[in-house]
């Protein structure tokens, strides 16, 4: 597996490569926004860490400008306290964050968590085990045994965490599912205050899965308990 790591402070950048490799992964420098952007041109990436305050382009124009091409998952890395840069990197993208001083090992638990899904989602070449399921709501379509979903008979282009996150909704219809529960069998770990990571990758999930995200028909929101699957409402 091979991880980008974007971070101007080369102290950082290193301390990442040790923890990493240790764990067997192997690791590409990058320190501007452009330097990482130009490394996921040449190699085949499949996680990026990416800091957000940096010269040249920061973390935030970076993780704009490689989600028009690559669905590979990023992991924020932000200072603590920086909670305007945390929403703003999820709204351009961004599928999880840790906070710095980070703790090695819950930034590898998170590391391993991101992977798993990528790899499930057909991220890297080779046969990957994976349930035979297929669920079909009105228009809307997910083939597990393809890692496809469609809408329509288009094919919609999610990431890992947007797809793992409409294959819970629709293995479970019409049940409704809190923050925490999702956030709980996404990452497959505790929330700790995730829930809102949640809202941001189902609005984004609903911009790429309905016609008018405002008015939802298959992602609705149960005022105070949580989301569901709407079964009822995505034939209108």
């Amino acid at each position: 597996m091979n991880i980008l790591i974007c971070d101007d402070e080369k102290d950082i950048v290193s301390a990442l490569k040790i923890y990493l490799e240790a764990e067997g992964y192997a690791t590409y420098p990058a320190y501007t926004g452009r330097q990482a952007l130009a490394v996921l041109e040449q190699e085949d990436i499949q996680l990026v860490l990416m800091d957000v305050m940096m010269p040249e382009m920061d973390g935030i124009t970076a993780i704009a400008h490689l989600r028009q091409q690559y669905n590979v998952p990023v992991i924020l890395l932000t200072a603590k306290g920086e909670d305007t840069d945390k929403v703003l990197g999820l709204n351009v993208g961004a599928d999880d964050y840790v906070t710095k001083p980070f703790n090695p090992v819950e930034l590898l638990a998170r590391v391993r968590s991101q992977l798993r899904r990528y790899v499930n989602l057909g991220g890297q070449a080779g046969p990957v085990a994976a349930e035979e399921r297929c669920w079909t709501v009105g228009g809307l379509t997910l083939d597990d045994r393809r890692k496809l979903v469609t809408l329509d008979g288009e094919p919609v282009s999610l990431t890992p965490t947007e797809y793992d996150i409409l294959k819970l909704c629709m293995s479970h219809p019409d049940e409704v599912l809190s923050p925490k529960e999702i956030y709980r069998r996404v990452w497959q770990e505790d929330p700790l205050g995730g829930e809102g990571v949640v809202a941001v990758h189902i609005r984004h999930l609903r911009e790429k899965i309905e016609i008018n995200p405002a008015d939802p028909r298959y992602i609705k929101v149960v005022w105070g308990q949580g989301y569901k699957l709407d079964t009822g409402g995505a034939g209108r």
